[in-house]
């Protein structure tokens, strides 16, 4: 089944969100179009849905889009509840490798940002920030 109105199918508490619909291409690339799919997967959330984004048709995805999208989720929501209500399909398995790495890196930020401050001003000096 297509719809031709809503840009996620909905069944019951499930959502399932194309990303092509909602950024509106099937490069996922821009920041941008990271910060689209987490405000449509925050409003899903908010509403006490489960998710399945589903990246098929999706040439192209950034690890800026990805840390976009990821560090927008783990900064608003728990982990605990990413895990238990998100699941990625149709992604290449070197995208979702990416991913897992990415996630990671998120994770190790929003536990430890006065670490990675440290580091950008140790390589790229105090005016960087």
């Amino acid at each position: 089944m297509t719809s031709l109105t809503f840009s996620h199918r909905q069944t019951g508490n499930l959502v399932t969100i194309y990303v092509t619909e909602v950024i509106g291409d099937k490069l996922c690339i821009m920041c941008g179009s990271g910060k689209l799919l987490y405000e449509r997967i925050a409003g899903a959330f908010d509403e006490g849905k489960k998710v399945v984004i589903s990246f098929r048709d999706c040439e192209d995805i950034t690890s800026a889009f990805l840390a976009e999208l990821f560090s927008q989720l783990y900064g608003n929501f728990s982990a605990t509840q990413i895990e238990d209500s998100l699941c990625v399909v149709d992604m290449e398995p070197e995208d979702a490798e990416d991913l897992k790495y990415i996630i990671q890196d998120v994770k190790e930020f929003l536990n430890y940002p006065q670490r990675f401050r440290n580091a950008i001003v140790s390589v790229l000096g105090e005016d960087y920030l």
